[in-house]
């Protein structure tokens, strides 16, 4: 049976008592230790980590990468507005989006660098910005992902500039004067460390097609093993050969690149759990399931509906025991694909977990969920409220740095009729 990655059982009921449940729980210890071990990343001429900030936005987490060193990746002009209310400085933070903000001219003189992702986006930010530094984020053609939802790179990706354009992006760049210092490249979440290696040797060849180009970021897509069986990018083996190659430019050009990444789930991931309480339980027969609702679900955690995502699961029961069951997690929204406990590779089939004999009222403690899942839900679906988030402190104590969301502040933006 598992047990949580950090929490204690004596933590998460004082937790749940003190601040109800469903509630997110980060562990400041995890995040810093984390964001120490990416500015240890493989580099020869120098590193810029960014943090990627669409993994979970709440202010407390960018003040404490900040705090460490860590700079941001944005992913709209919201993103990068919300982080310089944290106190993040314009200028350590760049803007790599799918929807080019109306006010991006005024994003970048306030100091935010931004990546072209289309050639549209490169021929706005000529027009609007000619003589500027800019970014261009490229698709090498190659991309690696979990699922193809989480692959970004290859011909079934639109993000960045397809790799044939690169002629006629040079062409946009030349025309408007622009300084192009840096090109982007990212291929998704995948497991893969050989193809991202092979993708940051295209990306140098990209490169060498720029001469003004110093900076080369190479976005994140570090696996992180949630369950057991899945396997966690070491950075440091990833890293190695991708330090190599940056060498072998700067013998062969004189070149030395400055290497950017934009880690997001390999900071995050197993740094926060999910404390929710089993309000319901119910069974179809002997040839069927036994189910426990829990008082989260796709609301709190889409993952497993959206990528057949797994997730560590610990029942601490009211009173312990040892026996067992196997169980159907579900969620408490009104929706069939609120699964929670699906079969790898397969979001629609159920797949029971052997958790500790449960009863209606005991924690369940849901773990690696601090990327993409308080910061992507199925918000208010059902009416339900955001869940508050809690900081675990270094020095144990627990701080509310996101309130539970009432129902006024659901309804506070519909006008009646």
């Amino acid at each position: 049976m598992e047990t949580p990655r950090f929490l204690s059982r004596e933590q998460a009921i004082a937790i749940r008592e003190e601040f109800g449940s469903p509630v997110f729980v980060y562990d400041e210890t995890s995040l810093r230790a984390n964001a120490s071990e990416v500015l240890r990343f493989p580099n020869a001429f120098g590193l810029t980590a960014r943090y990627a900030m669409k993994a979970s936005s709440n202010a407390a987490i960018l003040s404490i990468f900040r705090e460490v060193g860590l700079k941001i990746d944005a992913s709209s002009g919201h993103e990068v507005e919300r982080a310089i209310r944290a106190g993040i400085p314009a200028e350590d933070i760049s803007l790599s989006t799918q929807e080019l903000p109306e006010n991006f001219a005024e994003i970048a003189k306030q100091g935010t660098t931004i990546n072209a992702c289309s050639i549209d986006q490169l021929k706005r930010i000529g027009e609007a910005l000619p003589g500027s530094s800019i970014g261009l984020r490229f698709n090498p053609g190659m991309g690696s992902g979990g699922t193809a939802k989480t692959n970004v790179g290859g011909p079934s990706s639109s993000f960045g500039i397809w790799h044939g354009k690169l002629d006629e992006a040079r062409e946009i760049a030349e025309q408007h004067n622009l300084n192009v210092f840096r090109i982007h490249t990212h291929i998704g979440s995948g497991s893969d460390p050989a193809v991202w290696q092979k993708t940051a040797a295209m990306s140098i060849d990209i490169v060498r097609e720029f001469p003004t180009v110093t900076n080369l970021n190479l976005g994140g897509g570090y696996k992180v093993g949630r369950v057991a069986g899945e396997q966690t990018t070491d950075l440091q083996v990833v890293g190695a050969p991708v330090k190599e190659a940056f060498q072998k430019l700067a013998e062969e050009t004189g070149r030395e690149l400055h290497l950017e990444i934009e880690p997001g789930t390999w900071l995050l991931a197993n740094a926060c759990a999910l404390v929710t309480s089993v309000q319901d339980m119910t069974d179809t027969g002997s040839d069927g399931y036994q189910f426990l609702k829990l008082d989260a679900g796709m609301t709190e955690l889409l993952r497993p509906s959206l990528y057949a995502a797994q997730h560590p699961y610990t029942i601490i029961p009211v009173e312990p025991t040892e026996e067992t069951g196997d169980y159907v997690i579900v969620g408490h929204c009104c929706e069939s694909g609120d699964l929670l406990t699906p079969a790898p590779d397969d979001a629609e089939a159920l797949a029971p977990r052997k958790l500790a004999k449960t009863a209606i009222g005991d924690v369940c403690v849901i773990d690696g969920v601090g990327a993409y899942c308080s910061s992507m839900t199925a918000k208010n679906y059902n009416s339900f409220p955001e869940a508050p988030e809690v900081m675990l402190r270094e020095s144990g104590k627990t701080q509310l740095i996101r309130r539970r969301q009432t129902l006024d502040q659901i309804l506070e933006n519909e006008i009646p009729l």
